[in-house]
């Protein structure tokens, strides 16, 4: 049973790990394809063109998506702790 406690915790983990990279993530792979585009079509292969406008759009991702990321935690983590509890006592 514990063996099952411990996966089940890990594997909320994990997933909330995910779902809290997610934007960013996609947010970096967008943007670092749009640029790949544009250096294609305009013959520019400057390697840190993509650098900077990576940077800049993680951290308005981050800006924007961290009210729900904040909201996230806090629930998945009381969720988490309840869960816990329902095994201690």
């Amino acid at each position: 049973m514990e063996e099952e406690v411990f996966l089940t915790i890990f594997q909320k983990v994990l997933v909330l790990t995910m779902e809290m990279c997610a934007p960013v993530l996609i947010t970096s792979i967008v943007v670092g394809l749009l640029i790949s585009i544009v250096q294609s079509v305009t013959q520019i292969q400057e390697s840190t063109l993509t650098f900077v406008p990576k940077i800049f759009a993680c951290i308005l991702a981050l800006i924007v998506c961290m009210p729900w990321m904040l909201n996230v935690f806090v629930s998945r983590t009381n969720e988490l702790f309840d869960y816990m509890r329902t095994f201690i006592g």
